[in-house]
């Protein structure tokens, strides 16, 4: 007795070919954000483990940075690794405080600081007063010219419309305190 079945009965069909390689591409596709997803996470979480309370960050000497964030926001991620490299970039001159706005014990902080917007960043001197704030993604370059303005107790950095990423006014605001270096971004970016 012969096997009577032919090649065509045993391949698979051109279809199913088909179907197994974009099922493997999407899967390649889904494990490759996954784990850029995980990194990022773990990014947040390393800076949020290593960061200070606000108020032993506020009174130690040091200029301090409060960013407000979350996890499930996507520029707060995107920032993350640049923080992180200026963080180290400043290693013993300023503290960074990451106060996520999904945790209820910083409600107060939230507001007292106005955050409506996230990232967020409050800057304050070596002697804890408030110096301004940004809204939205910061780069790198960015970051280290903020931290180096609140190091050497100067002006914060004005950023150009040209850079797509900020502008700086000045002024007073009705509070009492003097917020002279305010840091609002313009970049379409900051919707999280």
């Amino acid at each position: 007795m012969t096997d009577n079945t032919t090649n065509t009965d045993k391949d698979l069909s051109i279809f199913q070919k088909y179907f197994l390689v974009f099922i493997s591409i999407c899967l390649v596709i889904s494990l490759f954000f996954i784990r850029n997803g995980f990194k990022a996470n773990e990014m947040l979480d390393q800076l949020a483990k290593t960061s200070l309370l606000p108020e032993i960050a506020l009174s130690n000497g040091k200029p301090t940075v409060f960013e407000f964030y979350a996890d499930w926001c996507e520029a707060c991620k995107e920032m993350a690794p640049d923080m992180i490299d200026a963080k180290k970039q400043n290693a013993n001159k300023i503290d960074i405080v990451l106060l996520n706005v999904d945790n209820s014990r910083w409600i107060d902080l939230i507001e007292k600081y106005d955050v409506n917007g996230i990232p967020k960043m409050t800057f304050f001197d070596s002697k804890g007063e408030f110096k301004g704030f940004s809204l939205g993604v910061r780069k790198y370059n960015e970051l280290n010219e903020i931290f180096l303005a609140l190091i050497n107790n100067s002006e914060l950095p004005s950023f150009t419309k040209a850079s797509n990423s900020s502008n700086l006014p000045s002024g007073n605001f009705s509070s009492g305190e003097n917020f002279n270096n305010i840091i609002k971004s313009e970049s379409p970016r900051n919707h999280n």
